[in-house]
C-alpha cells in the first residue's frame, strides 16, 4: 500500500496552513476537540442524526466573543479547509472537527515537511 495514498495534497495544505494562521481559528478547534467540557450539551444533536460532537454556531459564537459575521466568517474558512465538518438541524447549524482531514494532516506534515 502506497504510503502517501491518504495523504492531502499540497494546495489542501496551504488551505489548511491558511486556517491555522488565526488564533481565534485555532482556538474553535481545540475547543471542538472537547466538546462537552467546551459547550453546554447540545439539544438538538441527537445521536441517531449521526453528528456527534457537533455545537451550534450560536454556542461558538458566545465562547470566541467576536460578532456574529466574523465568527461565521472563521467557520467558513475552517470548513472551507477541510479542518471542520457542518450540518444544519431544523434552523440549526453545527459544527465538529473534521477528524478525517486533522489525521491526514498529520500524516502530510511529518512525511512532507
Amino acid at each position: 500500500m502506497n504510503r502517501e495514498s491518504n495523504l492531502i495534497n499540497d494546495e489542501q495544505a496551504v488551505e489548511i496552513f491558511k486556517a491555522l494562521s488565526n488564533q481565534i481559528r485555532v482556538n474553535i478547534l481545540l475547543m471542538l476537540k472537547e466538546p462537552d467540557n467546551n459547550f453546554s450539551p447540545q439539544a438538538h444533536v441527537i445521536k441517531e442524526k449521526g453528528f456527534d460532537g457537533g455545537v451550534c454556531v450560536s454556542d461558538i459564537h458566545s465562547k470566541v466573543g467576536l460578532s456574529q459575521s466574523t465568527t461565521s466568517q472563521y467557520l467558513s474558512i475552517l470548513l472551507q479547509s477541510g479542518l471542520v465538518e457542518m450540518k444544519r438541524i431544523g434552523q440549526w447549524t453545527y459544527y465538529r472537527r473534521n477528524e478525517e482531514t486533522i489525521k491526514q494532516f498529520e500524516k502530510y506534515i511529518s512525511l512532507k515537511i
